[in-house]
């Protein structure tokens, strides 16, 4: 929990500030999981820390949003023209990738229970 907060905090996601009129804080929860080697031995636990949303309304607390993702079709015809001219595959993958995008309307969250920060009681996603 601590390496997913100091994750935040190094790539600048959220800011302690006081909660403005007329805006409501969501709510948060860590979700866990648990990452096994080939052989199913436990290599480390990681936890994320993520907004309840859907307590808000959409159109009115948010706009609608996605994240692009490669369909399987895809990926098989990449593979297969990587296949058949004898290419040359690389892949890489973007840790705290979500993290990086920046949001159009304000958004603020309650602080985790455990983690709270006295003086500040809301945070705001920058």
């Amino acid at each position: 929990m601590n390496d997913e907060l100091k994750s935040m905090d190094q790539n600048k996601v959220l800011e302690l500030v006081e909660l403005l009129e007329g805006y409501k804080a969501v709510s948060c929860k860590w979700v866990f999981k648990t990452k096994r080697d080939s052989k199913g031995n436990i290599e480390r636990h990681k936890a994320r820390l993520v907004a309840k949303g859907f307590t808000q309304k959409g159109g009115i607390d948010y706009k609608e949003t996605f994240s692009p993702v490669s369909k399987k079709d895809s990926l098989r015809i990449i593979m297969a023209l990587v296949a058949h001219f004898d290419l040359e595959l690389h892949q890489m993958d973007v840790k705290t990738t979500f993290l990086n995008e920046s949001l159009e309307e304000k958004v603020y969250m309650d602080q985790p229970k455990g983690f709270s920060i006295k003086g500040k009681n809301i945070w705001f996603a920058n």
